[in-house]
């Protein structure tokens, strides 16, 4: 098995409300590599042996995009890595998960976020930030979802959860999550905005009332199955005070790598 690409999808063009997550690869690599840290997951695992930096693509802010970024992605896993990618908005995770699901099929998904993402269409677009997971599960490229940290629910967005047999994990549903989290091959998706925004103001929808820093490092280090790739999206540097998000970002990134590896030794 190869490294760990990390690859950057410089992108917001699917964004609503605000700009800026399309400047965030840059921001999350330079707190990967802040002298306040190391790269040294929880688990002991030194991630930055097995990382690899695949740079970031070049897209175009058109939805020629969708190709663009499934076909970065195929090329990194053709070369034996696996993904982790650096968002942008959550849009990019349906090209992502196209590619990876052809590498993993029968793959889970264990997804992070305050909105659940599943539109069939917003404000007139089916491949924006708010439809990724509608798309995917539509086109079968998971067996499970499970969502964790939703408190931006609509009747439309319940009735897409229901036909799509997603497992919803609202803050009032936490305690549950153990026992709710997929067996692998498990994809995780990470949308910052999924935290309160005291731990991560630099996004562009604040929803408060929402997830701890530690509570989803604690999800990842619970997952018992394979993890086989992942992404963390929507940190907008423009809002965020002290590169505070930034650094969140990084740190799920150390800790994503560090359960990947986990996986690959067994």
């Amino acid at each position: 098995m190869g490294g760990i690409a990390l690859l950057g999808l410089p992108t917001d063009r699917g964004s609503s409300y605000l700009r800026g997550a399309a400047t965030a690869p840059a921001a999350i690599r330079a707190a990967l590599h802040c002298g306040s840290s190391n790269l040294f997951a929880e688990n002991g695992i030194d991630v930055g042996a097995a990382l690899v930096d695949a740079g970031d693509l070049t897209l175009d802010g058109t939805p020629a995009e969708i190709d663009a970024i499934t076909a970065g992605v195929d090329a990194e896993l053709a070369k034996g890595h696996r993904i982790l990618a650096l968002g942008g908005d959550h849009a990019v995770t349906y090209p992502v998960l196209r590619a990876v699901a052809k590498h993993h099929p029968g793959l889970s998904i264990l997804h992070f976020d305050a909105h659940p993402d599943l539109y069939d269409s917003y404000e007139g677009d089916p491949y924006s930030h708010a439809c990724p997971f509608a798309r995917i599960m539509q086109e079968g490229l998971a067996t499970k979802l499970v969502q964790v940290g939703i408190r931006a629910d609509t009747a439309e967005l319940r009735a897409q959860a229901a036909r799509f047999g997603v497992v919803t994990v609202g803050m009032d549903r936490l305690a549950e999550l153990p026992t709710l989290l997929p067996t692998g091959p498990v994809y995780v998706s990470i949308d910052l905005d999924a935290l309160d925004p005291a731990y991560a103001p630099g996004v562009s929808h604040h929803e408060p009332g929402g997830l701890s820093s530690r509570a989803v490092i604690s999800a990842i280090q619970a997952l018992e199955g394979p993890v086989i790739g992942g992404d963390v999206v929507e940190l907008n540097p423009t809002r965020d005070v002290n590169d505070m998000t930034a650094m969140v970002a990084a740190k799920f990134v150390r800790e994503l790598a560090g359960a990947m590896l986990q996986s690959t030794r067994g």
